[in-house]
């Protein structure tokens, strides 16, 4: 991946790796007229393993003793359910709530796994296909991580947005969710026939409308905010260790680098199995509870 002939330096070798390969580059942190195809492809390529694997576990299911793939699928099913049992109470919508919940933890799960993967290894092979059709290496540019991708991790939660709103509407009804943006969270002020009275009530619903879109907004923005941030760290951390590979020489110092470089990179993946299952969990678990939450009545 060098370009015109020179080694890149660390700093390329960063930028490179942290660039999608894109429509184009955004004009600013929101810019819906840019895609990042390679984070589409990832999202939609390993959803589809996803639902893949939860098929396969479904049908070679049997009602004897299980074997090790399908006891491992029985007992994150039980987990989500049970979670979804203790969050949403309404049972008509647990029949959607629960599956939801465990396709966002399988989904986000595997969209993290991707960082395990070396740092090197897909996009050296896109290099070579991007420079086998003609293009310039320089310029194949490809992140495997798409919750690494603010745009796929937001996209999720503004979907858990759009979830929350429904059942507001669904469990209250359109009259009822109004009156709630009205009246929550400080209480309303009854009119009466004096004017006072409704220059009170309209300063308080003005008031508790302008805190229900505040929730709402720092909810969904926490929400994607908080899986980005730990899997674009995660995944800077791994160039960083792919780094100390990279200044392999044939001295003591370069076979230092390279000693230190196998033991942080295994000791960084085994930790980093811990931080995409506790990340995907954590989302999960949010996304439960913002749709609990809509069922309840303030």
């Amino acid at each position: 991946m060098a370009a015109e002939g020179h080694a890149l330096t660390a700093g390329d070798y960063i930028v490179h790796h942290l660039t999608h390969l894109s429509t184009g580059k955004p004009k600013g942190l929101v810019d819906f007229s840019v895609v990042n195809w390679d984070s589409v492809f990832f999202s939609i390529a390993i959803g589809a393993l996803g639902c893949w694997l939860l098929w396969l576990a479904a049908r070679k299911a049997t009602a004897g003793v299980p074997g090790r793939f399908q006891a491992a699928v029985e007992m994150l099913f039980e987990m989500v359910d049970n979670e979804a049992k203790n969050i949403v109470h309404n049972a008509t919508s647990r029949r959607f709530v629960a599956p939801l919940a465990l396709t966002v933890f399988v989904w986000a799960f595997l969209l993290n796994a991707m960082d395990l993967l070396p740092v090197d290894l897909l996009p050296l092979i896109w290099t070579w296909l991007y420079g086998a059709a003609g293009h310039d290496p320089a310029h194949a540019y490809l992140r495997v991580v798409p919750t690494a991708d603010l745009s796929i991790t937001m996209g999720l939660s503004v979907g858990v947005l759009l979830l929350v709103l429904y059942y507001s509407i669904k469990i209250k009804g359109l009259g009822g969710w109004l009156h709630e943006l009205l009246v929550a969270p400080f209480g309303n002020v009854k009119p009466t026939a004096s004017p006072v009275s409704w220059f009170l009530f309209l300063l308080m619903a003005i008031a508790n409308v302008a805190m229900q879109l505040i929730e709402f907004v720092s909810k969904t923005v926490s929400h994607g905010m908080r899986l980005f941030g730990n899997m674009y760290a995660g995944e800077l951390i791994f160039l960083l260790i792919a780094l100390l590979g990279g200044a392999f020489t044939l001295t003591l110092g370069g076979f230092a680098l390279a000693a230190l470089h196998i033991v942080a990179g295994t000791g960084w993946a085994i930790f980093h199995i811990l931080i995409i299952t506790l990340q995907a969990y954590v989302f999960m678990m949010l996304t439960l509870v913002y749709i609990g939450q809509a069922h309840d009545s303030h």
